[in-house]
């Protein structure tokens, strides 16, 4: 068992016994009107995540949370603070285990100061400015920050939600994370550095 879960008795009222890791990390939240808005992460757990937000939700409100290297939430509000609230967060045992290990990788990463987890070297593209599309036809251009075999991080003004697809020059995208300027995607297929220049 994780050593931040506590005994998995089911009953919503013992997820408060899981230990809370303190994150900073940014994310976007839909309410029941589907209006959405901005947030930061103040700690989160396997069981409930608090969010720091001047948007206000009522108490018993169904939440979808999309975080910044952890993916997509659902949740019901449970606790309203001054300058946020606290969801707690419904899932799988099985998505609640994995998360509880993302968490304490998270949580160690930040302590030992461990690189991030990148499976191919970042590079600097000659010419950074690149077209995008978005699933409903909507075009952007966009700044890459940084690329690599597998992915890049993006500058732009708009921020697609987590998980949604794009097209980002000819090649077919899905945002895997919301940054502080813009997002990061990872692409459908890994490219070679032959056919990097296809974007």
């Amino acid at each position: 068992m994780s050593a931040l879960a506590a005994p998995p008795l089911g009953d919503f009222q013992e997820r408060r016994h899981y230990h809370r890791i303190p994150l900073s990390l940014l994310g976007r939240f839909m309410l029941e009107d589907r209006s959405e808005y901005p947030c930061r992460l103040k700690d989160m757990s396997p069981g409930d995540v608090a969010l720091l937000t001047p948007a206000r939700a009522r108490l018993g409100e169904h939440v979808i949370l999309y975080v910044d290297q952890l993916g997509r939430f659902e949740g019901k509000v449970k606790r309203l603070f001054a300058g946020g609230f606290a969801l707690a967060v419904e899932m799988t045992e099985r998505k609640r285990e994995k998360l509880a290990a993302q968490l304490t990788w998270l949580a160690n990463r930040s302590e030992l100061n461990l690189p991030e987890d990148r499976r191919h070297e970042r590079l600097q593209p000659h010419n950074p400015v690149v077209q995008m599309v978005l699933e409903d036809g909507r075009k952007y251009q966009v700044r890459i920050i940084d690329l690599s075999l597998s992915g890049a991080a993006l500058q732009a003004e708009v921020r697609p939600a987590v998980g949604s697809r794009i097209l980002l020059g000819h090649t077919q995208s899905r945002v895997v994370r919301l940054l502080e300027e813009g997002f990061a995607v990872e692409f459908v297929v890994a490219k070679s550095l032959d056919n990097l220049s296809e974007l």
